[in-house]
């Protein structure tokens, strides 16, 4: 399951609204990459494809690829506001290293693909 905390989840529903599209969903997932091997991704889609996870919170689905989801499995998505503005933070129960902006991870199943950090 992929869960947001409320925070994350009022943001995304204000978010889903300036979106003004019904069919439009939130995916979460992953790709090779970043300093740490894995990178998260988060946005909006409409197309499910085969495979996909599906979870409602609130209102809102969350869809997850299936390769994705077994990197991200129990992962708690969380919003957060500072000073310098806000954003989604990923709290990934799988992950066994992240880089320093927490955006990029690693799990003891895979390393992923590391980059060089800038």
């Amino acid at each position: 399951m992929i869960t947001l905390t409320e925070q994350a989840s009022l943001k995304v529903k204000e978010m889903l609204a300036a979106e003004n599209d019904p069919n439009v969903f939130l995916r979460v997932g992953v790709r090779p990459g970043g300093c740490s091997g894995f990178s998260y991704g988060i946005g909006w889609d409409k197309e499910m494809k085969e495979g996909d996870e599906t979870f409602m919170q609130d209102g809102i689905k969350i869809v997850v690829d299936q390769d994705s989801y077994l990197y991200i499995k129990g992962t708690e998505i969380d919003y957060k506001e500072s000073m310098m503005g806000g954003g989604f933070a990923v709290n990934n129960p799988n992950a066994i290293a992240s880089c320093g902006c927490g955006s990029s991870f690693k799990t003891a199943l895979a390393k992923g693909k590391e980059e060089k950090c800038d």
